[in-house]
């Protein structure tokens, strides 16, 4: 559960259920960066991983382009034939189930990697040029869905937080490792929004979104939940 607390007064205002609003919390991250880094004329998404947190990846995608079509990849047949329709229904746009991780993500505008795979899951021979890549699956430094090459194609990397990063991603501490890429060319999404830095520069760009998730981000959907549940009369009130 999701504890929201007025920051004037220190009163607890709501208690939401957390699981859900994580799991829109990170799709809509991804969502942002897409926004900021993807092409204008983004129309194909290609995603490896066909769970939970999958789902709302493609929504928030394509909430921010124009998407006709996605290939969606996963290790279990029935599993990723189910996402592909159950996708499909929900989106409005056809969702095929790919043979294979490469399959899903060649030719791809947007590529996806929503997995709790420990090896890499994308290929840097894979991508296409101008494709942007939200990474969302992998949080520790022994887990990785990216490969050196796809991490070192990209001319712009960002993630939510750096420091985070440093402890968590292993997509990008790895290739750190190897001299690959230096954090002075790591920025923060934040960043990108407010102006302060440029992402995408040119067309050919293939950029790259690290996501691990902040709490501001709990806090900032958990805010408007509440408020759009308040002015719609919609929970319950308890007495403590």
């Amino acid at each position: 559960m999701g504890h929201l607390f007025d920051m004037a007064t220190g009163d607890l205002i709501a208690v939401i259920q957390a699981d859900r609003l994580g799991q829109q919390r990170t799709g809509a991250a991804s969502g942002v960066a897409t926004k900021y880094l993807a092409r204008a004329d983004a129309s194909t998404i290609g995603i490896v991983g066909t769970g939970w947190q999958g789902a709302s990846q493609l929504e928030a995608v394509c909430a921010v382009r124009s998407i006709r079509r996605i290939r969606c990849s996963g290790r279990d047949k029935a599993r990723r034939d189910a996402f592909a329709k159950k996708m499909t229904s929900v989106l409005g746009v056809k969702v095929e189930a790919a043979r294979s991780a490469e399959e899903a993500i060649r030719d791809a505008d947007v590529a996806i990697a929503a997995t709790n795979s420990s090896e890499p899951v994308i290929h840097g021979d894979w991508l296409r040029t101008g494709c942007h890549i939200n990474a969302m699956g992998a949080n520790r430094l022994e887990t990785r869905e990216l490969d050196d090459s796809a991490v070192q194609k990209c001319a712009f990397v960002s993630t939510d937080s750096i420091e985070q990063a440093k402890a968590e991603s292993g997509d990008l501490v790895e290739p750190m490792k190897r001299s690959l890429i230096t954090w002075d060319r790591v920025h923060e999404i934040g960043d990108v929004v407010a102006g302060k830095v440029n992402g995408r520069t040119t067309a050919a760009d293939i950029t790259l979104f690290k996501s691990h998730g902040i709490a501001i981000e709990d806090i900032a959907v958990a805010a408007l939940v509440f408020e759009r549940a308040r002015d719609r009369g919609i929970g319950q009130s308890v007495t403590l």
